[in-house]
């Protein structure tokens, strides 16, 4: 199987040697790949294996117990942050299509995950703002429509935790983001937020050229999020 390649400037051949150089996809997860191709160009919101297995392995090392994730799709992503997850661990995900998420949960609970995923199927603003705002939340992680970018990171910066994360993906656009003629709504979108987050003293942050583009802020200490 190919892998899925997303990631800007490599060739298909370094990709896959990248990939294979990591902690690969196994069995469930490739079986998940290929279950979410068969979707035709849909499929492409996939986040790519090197950017599942850095999800999983930035869980354990912050020693994650409750995390978010706002965009769901067939559920690649939280499985492999449910994984990172101790056992008791909780991941709420955010989503609206009962059609690809119900994808999702079946490849949940052949990797034994299922019991620490929450699925909340409504408007992401809705579930996030009926969260408690008591910071108890260790990451996130936002992969959803774009234009809204900015409130599910407000909504989130309010409920993790200083020296939590939050992760952003897409920040790059497939290199539109500097191309000052791209002005579609999406680009114009990611553009906006990556220049705010830029400028936002309540977390550290990097920009890295994973697959599309991922943005890990650290929340600081005493940010007032």
């Amino acid at each position: 199987m190919e892998n899925p390649q997303k990631s800007l400037g490599l060739s298909p051949a370094l990709h896959d040697y990248m990939v294979a150089h990591g902690t690969p996809p196994d069995p469930v997860q490739r079986e998940l790949i290929e279950a979410t191709r068969t979707l035709g160009p849909a499929a492409i919101m996939q986040i790519a294996p090197e950017q599942g297995a850095f999800l999983e392995i930035l869980t354990r090392l912050l020693g994650a117990s409750r995390a978010i994730e706002v965009g769901t799709f067939t559920g690649y992503s939280a499985l492999c942050i449910a994984r990172g997850l101790p056992e008791t661990g909780q991941l709420l995900c955010c989503d609206v299509s009962e059609e690809w998420t119900s994808m999702g949960r079946r490849f949940w609970e052949k990797a034994g995950v299922a019991h620490k995923i929450r699925l909340e199927l409504a408007p992401a603003a809705d579930t996030l703002r009926a969260l408690p705002t008591t910071r108890d939340f260790d990451l996130a992680f936002i992969d959803a429509d774009k234009p809204n970018y900015p409130l599910y990171y407000e909504e989130c910066l309010k409920r993790i935790r200083p020296g939590g994360v939050v992760l952003v993906d897409n920040v790059l656009w497939s290199g539109r983001v500097a191309d000052p003629d791209a002005q579609d709504e999406n680009t114009r979108c990611i553009r906006d937020f990556n220049d705010r987050i830029a400028r936002d003293e309540r977390v550290d942050r990097v920009m890295l050229s994973i697959a599309d583009g991922l943005t890990l802020l650290r929340v600081r200490d005493g940010s007032g999020a």
